[in-house]
């Protein structure tokens, strides 16, 4: 990918995650070089990000600010963005006492289907499995990573019990049915593995939240999911398919289905006592 396409992408991208909280029911709040996304109604919280088509330097009193408006708010103290097209943000975030995580962002390059997996299906909103498909990259990335571990159906059944399932699931379900996102599942004998979502607004669609339990991993499942997710993105009119992979070794594992890093997405929130 040339310097000139990743540039033209990068402020795609930018426009993407601009318009995303807009379209999903949030108002956004005004903080010069910074916006605030606040969540009308149910659904998940969203984030600060700087303001699209804002320039100029983010300062740690600017990152305060909206810091305080949002513990006012009794929201996530969280802020997300693009390392690339806001090289100052960072700085300020660690300096107003922010733990900034980095993730690979990458792009899906060429028109070729990435290959099915047998077990993956696309869900509707009326899926019995959507509350477990909902719930799986909870468990995925409470054990992050791409080593086989110890949570697998019995922890599934026990997260279920849990009344929030059924509250996210049908915050998913309005999504589903609006078709405002997509989601796929890997399942194996009624028992939901493996899952994933994508969002498009016009022809981008962000991939996100493809989990697997740890039980369950290095069997192909996420790219399965991955794929299941491209495919429908792409038939419903998305022309770039992106996503922002958890750290390296996830990022080589998408490296294989086609998507190639061009930046690279920055989470900044509280530090936890294990920072």
């Amino acid at each position: 990918m040339t310097n000139r396409m990743t540039d033209t992408t990068l402020a795609e991208l930018e426009r993407y995650y601009d318009t995303v909280p807009r379209v999903g029911g949030a108002r956004a709040e005004d903080f010069g070089p910074l916006t605030l996304f606040v969540q009308e109604g149910a659904g998940w919280p969203y984030y600060a990000r700087p303001a699209l088509g804002g320039s100029g330097t983010t300062t740690a009193a600017d990152v305060e600010r909206v810091l305080a408006r949002q513990r006012e708010l009794g929201v996530p103290e969280a802020f997300e963005w693009v390392a690339e097209n806001s090289p100052s943000l960072r700085a300020a975030a660690e300096a107003a006492g922010l733990h900034v995580h980095a993730h690979p962002l990458m792009v899906l390059e060429g028109a070729a289907d990435l290959p099915p997996h047998p077990e993956v299906r696309l869900l509707d909103a009326d899926d019995p499995l959507l509350a477990a498909a909902v719930t799986v990259p909870a468990l995925a990335f409470g054990d992050p990573g791409t080593a086989v571990g110890e949570a697998g159906p019995a922890e599934l059944a026990a997260a279920l019990a849990d009344p929030s399932a059924a509250e996210r699931a049908q915050s998913v379900a309005a999504k589903l049915a609006a078709g405002t996102s997509g989601m796929a599942a890997a399942v194996r004998d009624g028992v939901v593995l493996c899952s994933g979502m994508y969002n498009p607004v016009g022809d981008v669609a962000e991939v996100v939240g493809v989990g697997t339990l740890p039980s369950a991993r290095r069997q192909g499942l996420a790219l399965g999911v991955t794929a299941a997710l491209v495919a429908r993105a792409r038939a419903t009119g998305a022309r770039t398919v992106f996503l922002s992979a958890g750290d390296e070794d996830v990022a080589r594992v998408y490296g294989r289905a086609g998507f190639r890093r061009i930046g690279t997405a920055l989470i900044a929130e509280p530090p936890t006592a294990a920072q």
